[in-house]
């Protein structure tokens, strides 16, 4: 990648069309997970070398749980076999893991390989990967809500501690907002993908479905990126 390319300091990636991608080939759907998988370890990994800082990623929604149970019940156990075993090269690439989402009703093992994860990373400076499991932007919004209201009927906060900064350190990970949005697949929406965090972002649409989204692909993403004129409220930063 030229190294005069401006990278996004917080990248979010919807990463959608697995099962369409399985489908075109004559596979069931969870092939295209189980591929899924392999392009999102190459990902991560070329992230860290470019020198992307944050990387949020849409795993699974909080709507996903609506899914043929075979379906779910296959990614919940793809999780555990890749939060164990297929993530070993974060430790080599300094890779630190954090999870944005919802714990109920994540089964107990995913829970446990979660925290083994997270606890294994926490010590890492790299790339900060924010994996969104049972994630939906609606629910972090309520979620941060209500933890505002605790603190604040408890007497920790008063009224004017609530400012656009605290509201962002009490959404699920305190990461800066997103600079820049890639959703897989062609499809042109967000779908409940950290909404108040991509207030700014510029956005991109790759009609390639996510286990086709190489790191070549990646790099023309960032390519892109530079070609925008980004405006925060009609100003040029």
């Amino acid at each position: 990648m030229n190294s005069n390319l401006i990278i996004p300091t917080h990248i979010g990636i919807i990463m959608d069309g697995n099962g369409r991608w399985a489908q075109e080939r004559g596979m069931i759907r969870t092939m295209g997970h189980k591929n899924a998988l392999k392009t999102l370890k190459a990902l991560c990994i070329h992230m860290a070398d470019v020198g992307v800082k944050y990387a949020s990623l849409y795993a699974f929604s909080t709507e996903n749980f609506k899914r043929e149970k075979t379906e779910v019940d296959y990614l919940m156990g793809l999780f555990i076999e890749s939060f164990k075993k297929e993530f070993k090269f974060l430790m080599e690439k300094d890779v630190r893991v954090v999870f944005s989402g919802r714990r109920e009703p994540l089964p107990k093992n995913v829970l446990e390989a979660m925290d083994e994860l997270v606890d294994d990373t926490k010590d890492n400076k790299s790339l900060v990967l924010n994996i969104c499991l049972n994630y939906g932007s609606h629910a972090e919004i309520v979620d941060m809500t209500k933890n505002i209201c605790e603190l604040y009927k408890e007497g920790k906060i008063k009224l004017e501690d609530i400012n656009e900064e605290f509201i962002q350190k009490n959404m699920y990970q305190d990461l800066p907002p997103l600079d820049y949005v890639i959703r897989t697949s062609g499809e042109l929406r967000l779908s409940n993908f950290m909404m108040y965090q991509a207030s700014y972002a510029e956005f991109y649409f790759p009609k390639v479905y996510f286990p086709d989204f190489t790191e070549e692909k990646f790099d023309k993403a960032i390519i892109e990126f530079n070609k925008r004129n980004r405006r925060f409220g009609g100003v040029k930063k």
